[in-house]
């Protein structure tokens, strides 16, 4: 699917692949975020971190009409505060959705698929 937006000098198509990719660029600027995580590949209890180009498996963009919500799956650092990271991460993506690509979210629900120790 995709988002369609029209203008004064014609159409922009934007894809979800696109939307998960900035916002999964977003999150991961985010303090106390190591990665992002796969939302269907959690083996033996791991979840592996995704590189900068698989960003978009790690998020689920979805359209109900005008409204578009967004799942991530990310991976967080090991003694930090869970649920303000999540807020973070929420504002975050939301701000940089709205000013990069001109969309208005719905809601961003995030999904911790894991905690890591970082080595300094």
């Amino acid at each position: 699917m995709s988002i369609e937006l029209t203008t004064k000098d014609g159409r922009v198509t934007i894809t979800n692949e696109v939307i998960a990719t900035v916002a999964g660029g977003a999150a991961i600027e985010c303090y106390g975020i190591v990665g992002m995580a796969s939302k269907n590949q959690l083996k033996d209890g791991i979840a592996e971190i995704l590189r900068k180009e698989n960003f978009a498996k790690g998020v689920v963009v979805k359209q109900e009409g005008d409204e578009i919500t967004i799942d991530m799956y990310i991976i967080v650092s090991y003694g930090t505060k869970i649920s303000e990271i999540a807020h973070n991460v929420q504002s975050q993506v939301k701000y940089t959705l709205d000013k990069t690509l001109g969309l208005p979210i719905n809601a961003v629900n995030i999904f911790i698929q894991g905690v890591r120790v970082q080595s300094e």
